[in-house]
């Protein structure tokens, strides 16, 4: 605690976020002053906030008690020194620490995201072997709006205006933006996340900032982090930011491309290239794995029932339909960007932006890890358009996605089986209560026909 503490006086800080990811992606902890915050050294929190789901329910009893103690206890949260943040939002001086979760035994819990994607780096770290990622993710811009049956629409720019039209890299149309964006780069800087450029992107009030590529961990830690400045940035402006993977008919979907690389731990040099510059068997077997496995971790990549919307819109966005792979290609789930040998990298194309960033990460590296492993050859390589047409490898629907990974032992021999018997869990909960809200366009269409 003892860098902590420093950082903490340093900065006058008065009061701190514990904080924690949830399997959602929601931050979940507690606040308090500092000084208590520094003698505690770390704050308990039911376990059953591992098994909550968005909406604040639990899944069924019969796996709720299987994965949790039935007397409801705490868990122990412990800072990391190296994620703590300011709070550039905030009115008093404050701090955001991100925590990991441990048992009574001090073994870090299995169903928290963040255990997760430390328990794969560590896979690597075995191999000798460091990953870098950079992830890429897109958001919309709203008007506000607190009756959840009205769509969304555009916020009003600087000029007075909604925009109207596809708006793809335009300056302008990102200018509108600007006192927002402006914020989001002010309190970034101030927080230290490695934000690099920003984009409009193809849908009305859509942007997408780019992270510098780095470190899993800490890049996870940064998007959690990320996704909460830009909500308090838009909300200073009065107007909303959503991170929903189809937030609106007809317009593009959100995702979160992820760039990842392999490197040699020791020479610190790329695996995926040779010494003549070209790509390795490493490289080759990466993108085996990732076509293998991706349609077994589809739930973490595409986490609840809108998510599916994003793959199931051909024509109006640039979503990928597909896990086939190809160098400079838009169209495939699986781009390899033009780069030199020292840079070669493969960028997912599938994850929504709506997943949480530690198992976004963590999804990735497993199915590279399994396909260097098990040295799985891909398919070839789209040189053209890919179809438009969903891949049969891949899954429609939150049901069929949620039974490939619960079949899964290549995964649960790595993430383990109470972390995939509750992630399920948490889906399949947050399913059924979607099934049971009476949507606006059966009111539309069967109220007064049928």
């Amino acid at each position: 605690m003892e860098k902590i503490t420093k950082w903490l006086k340093d900065k006058k800080i008065t009061e701190v976020e514990c904080i924690m990811s949830d399997q959602t992606g929601i931050a979940r902890g507690k606040i308090m002053p500092t000084n208590k915050f520094i003698q505690e050294a770390g704050i308990r929190l039911p376990e059953s906030v591992l098994l909550q789901t968005a909406t604040g329910d639990y899944p069924d009893d019969d796996i709720y008690y299987k994965l949790l103690d039935p007397k409801d206890i705490d868990m122990i949260l412990k800072p990391d020194e190296d994620a703590i943040f300011t709070v550039p939002w905030a009115i008093e001086p404050s701090a955001q620490a991100i925590h990991d979760c441990y048992d009574s035994m001090s073994n870090l819990i299995d169903l928290a995201p963040r255990t997760i994607l430390k328990r794969v780096l560590e896979l690597y770290k075995k191999k000798g072997l460091q990953p870098i990622v950079a992830p890429e993710v897109e958001f919309y811009l709203t008007k506000r709006c607190t009756d959840p049956d009205l769509p969304l629409e555009p916020p009003i720019g600087r000029s007075g205006r909604q925009e109207s039209g596809r708006q793809s890299f335009s300056i302008d149309a990102a200018n509108e933006f600007d006192p927002i964006i402006e914020d989001i780069y002010d309190w970034c800087e101030d927080m230290g996340l490695d934000i690099d450029t920003v984009i409009h992107e193809e849908g009305m009030a859509q942007l997408e900032f780019n992270f510098r590529h780095g470190d899993p961990l800490k890049l996870a830690d940064q998007v959690f982090i990320f996704k909460r400045t830009v909500r308090e940035a838009a909300l200073k402006h009065n107007i909303s930011a959503t991170f929903m993977a189809k937030p609106i008919s007809g317009e593009p979907g959100s995702s979160m491309h992820i760039h990842q690389s392999i490197l040699d731990a020791k020479t610190g040099k790329n695996i995926f290239s040779k010494k003549d510059g070209t790509a390795s068997d490493e490289f080759h077997h990466y993108i085996g794995g990732m076509q293998t496995f991706i349609p077994q971790l589809m739930p973490i990549f595409a986490p609840n029932v809108n998510s599916y919307r994003r793959y199931q819109s051909c024509g109006e966005g640039n979503a990928p339909m597909n896990i086939e792979w190809g160098e400079e290609n838009r169209t495939v789930g699986l781009r390899v960007p033009k780069a030199p040998p020292a840079a070669r990298r493969v960028e997912n194309r599938l994850p929504g932006s709506d997943t949480n960033p530690y198992l976004a990460m963590a999804g990735n590296l497993v199915c590279g890890l399994l396909g260097m492993e098990k040295q799985i050859k891909p398919r070839k390589p789209i040189s053209g358009r890919a179809e438009e047409e969903l891949d049969e490898a891949l899954h429609t629907n939150i049901e069929s996605a949620l039974e490939a990974m619960d079949e899964s032992q290549e995964i649960r021999a790595i993430f383990g089986d109470n972390f995939v018997d509750g992630y399920i869990a948490t889906r399949e909960a947050e399913y059924e209560g979607f099934k049971r809200v009476i949507s606006s366009w059966e009111r539309e269409f069967l109220l007064s026909t049928v």
